[in-house]
C-alpha cells in the first residue's frame, strides 16, 4: 500500500510587482478587521476509522502480503547535495570535493547514501492517499539496510515496494503493523537501495 512518489510538486513563481520590489514601502489601504470579528473556520474532522466494515475496511485490513506499488521519479540534483550536507553536517569529500573524487573509482562525486533514503521516504509518502497518510500511526524502523550502488548528481530515482508481512496489534494504538521491502533503482535499471520499512497502521 506503500506507494511515493513517486511525482513531482511543481509550484507556481509569483510575478513581483513593481512596488514590491527591495527599497519600496509597499501601500495597502484594505480597512483592518479585529481578530475577534473574524468569524471562525470550523476545524477539519479528523477520519474516523472506528465504524469501517468489511465494506470499508481500515488500511491496514485492506493491506496483503504481496501488494506492490512503484512511484514516481525524482532526479538528484546539485542542489540536493548540497542542501543535504548543510543540514546534516556531512560534509565528506565524496560529496563535496569534485577534484579530488575526479581521480576516485567514482570518477565524480556522489550523493549521500542518507539523503537517497531520504527522498525515497519521500516518495513513499506522496504516492499514498489521503486515506494511507491518515492510517499512519508510527515508522517503527528500518531492517537490512544495504546501499548497493553510487547515485550521481543528475541520476533519476524511483522507489519500488512490495508488502512482506502484516501483523495485527488488536490492543495497541493501531491495528497492526506492515512491513514493506523496498527497493530505490535508478535510470539504468540498478538498485541503488534496499531495505524492509515497518510502519504500524490503523
Amino acid at each position: 500500500m506503500c506507494g511515493p512518489p513517486v511525482t513531482t510538486c511543481g509550484s507556481k513563481r509569483r510575478s513581483s510587482a513593481p512596488e514590491e520590489r527591495w527599497g519600496t514601502p509597499r501601500v495597502q489601504s484594505r480597512p483592518s478587521t479585529r481578530a475577534s470579528e473574524r468569524p471562525s473556520r470550523p476545524a477539519a474532522p479528523a477520519t474516523d476509522f472506528s465504524d469501517m466494515t468489511d465494506e470499508h475496511q481500515s488500511v491496514f485490513e485492506h493491506t496483503d502480503i504481496g501488494d506492490t506499488d512503484t512511484t514516481h521519479g525524482r532526479t538528484v540534483t546539485e542542489a540536493d547535495v548540497t542542501n543535504f550536507a548543510g543540514v546534516s553536517g556531512d560534509f565528506n569529500h565524496l560529496h563535496t570535493d569534485e577534484e579530488r573524487m575526479a581521480d576516485s573509482m567514482f570518477g565524480e562525486r556522489i550523493a549521500h547514501g542518507m539523503f537517497v533514503l531520504s527522498a525515497a521516504t519521500g516518495l513513499l509518502w506522496q504516492t499514498r492517499t489521503p486515506e494511507e497518510r491518515e492510517a499512519v500511526v508510527a515508522f517503527y524502523g528500518i531492517d537490512n539496510l544495504r546501499f548497493r550502488q553510487p547515485v550521481y548528481i543528475g541520476d533519476t530515482i524511483h522507489v519500488e515496494t512490495e508488502v512482506v508481512d502484516t501483523e495485527a496489534k488488536p490492543d495497541g494504538p493501531g491495528n497492526g503493523t506492515v512491513t514493506t521491502a523496498i527497493e530505490v533503482v535508478n535510470q539504468r535499471d540498478q538498485t541503488v537501495i534496499s531495505c524492509e520499512m515497518t510502519s504500524l497502521l490503523r
